[in-house]
Order: C-alpha cells, then structure tokens, then sequence
C-alpha cells in the first residue's frame, strides 16, 4: 500500500551517481511510495569510487550547506535529505559483502534473511553490482530477467543498469539487433541501458 514501503537501494558509486540515488530516495519518500528507505553502501572501499556511508553523510551535508541564494533547489534538497536522515526515513547500511567479489546468490544468511523479510524491493545499481546478479557469467541475452535473477533475489529486485560489460540477460532480440546496428561497442560503452524487475523467491 502507498505509505508504508519499505525500499532498499544497493548503491553502487559516490559522486554524481550518488546524487541520483539521493534523487530516487527523495522522490520514493516524498511521492509516499515508501515509509523508510534504506542505502545499502560499501564496507570499504575496493574501488575508490565505491560509496560508503560517510560519503552520502557528507554529501547530504554539502548540499544543505550551499548558499540558498545562489543554489535555492540544491540547497532545499540537502536540508529535506538532513531531515529524512533525523527522522529515520532514511537508514544507512554498510555490509562488506557489497564490496566483495562474489556472485548476488551467495549473499551470507542474515543479509539475505533480513531483506527477505524487511524489504518490499531492492533497486540494485550500477554495473559491477548487475554483473554480479548475473555472478558475472555469460547468459544468453534473451534469457528472462526473472529466470536469471528474480528466482533466487531474497526479496522483488529492480536493476538499473547502464551497460559497461559484455554480460547481460532479459532483453528483447530486435532490441539487441538494432543496439547492434547503432553501435559496435553497445555492450561495453554505456550508450545504452536497462531496467529489469524480478520478483523475487518465493
């Protein structure tokens, strides 16, 4: 029911990737699609990019902290994210399994436990978190999303991928043909995207 969602983010990268996700999570809480929703974020950093709480604590204090003056709408999302964080509309999670190598299906029990439980949907970003839902093997293209990943995903699943990595499932064949016909590098080159939902085990 709209109000009392509980939504998790897998979030990939900081920076301006971040930002987005900030984005997302502001309209999930603000359009009264969720109650909570909670970040999943990096144990440490593999990569350097890799967002851990302290990032999104310190960019949320960045933008309420800009001169409303000159950045009115900036400035106003900061101070709105602050209060999401007081109130506990938003929670913050690490895990170091989100920086860890292996494939989605081999998450430990109490995260998979928990999310099963807690999490009414789970958008998972970024590229190097969609390779691992496919435990960054070779499917056919065509292979149904939900056959690949929503089977086994603890709780319903919705990717949002910019493709970077020649692994992929869940997309129409003309879709891939022209892709094809566009652009030799359409796997690799992050032209091209995909949003895919699963439902998640039973």
């Amino acid at each position: 029911e709209r109000g009392d969602g509980k939504i998790d983010i897998i979030v990939d990268n900081a920076g301006f990737e971040l930002v987005t996700d900030l984005a997302l999570a502001d309209h999930l809480i603000a359009s009264g699609v969720a109650q909570v929703v909670t970040f999943q974020l990096k144990g440490h950093p593999t990569f350097v990019s890799d967002a851990l709480e302290k990032d999104l604590l310190e960019t949320v204090e960045h933008y309420s902290s800009l001169d409303p003056e000159k950045y009115p709408n900036a400035h106003a999302a900061g101070l709105r994210w602050q209060k999401y964080l007081d109130e506990g509309k938003w929670v913050c999670h690490e895990d170091n399994f989100w920086c860890q190598p292996n494939a989605m299906w081999e998450m430990p029990n109490p995260l998979r436990a928990d999310l099963k439980e807690r999490c009414d949907l789970a958008f998972v970003k970024g590229d190097a978190n969609y390779r691992r839902l496919l435990g960054d093997r070779y499917w056919d293209y065509s292979a149904p999303f939900q056959d690949v990943v929503g089977c086994y995903f603890p709780c319903p699943v919705c990717s949002l991928r910019t493709l970077k990595a020649e692994v992929g499932c869940g997309m129409d064949e003309k879709q891939v043909e022209r892709a094809k016909g566009l652009d030799d590098e359409w796997m690799v080159n992050g032209r091209f995207g995909v949003v895919q939902v699963g439902t998640g085990a039973e």
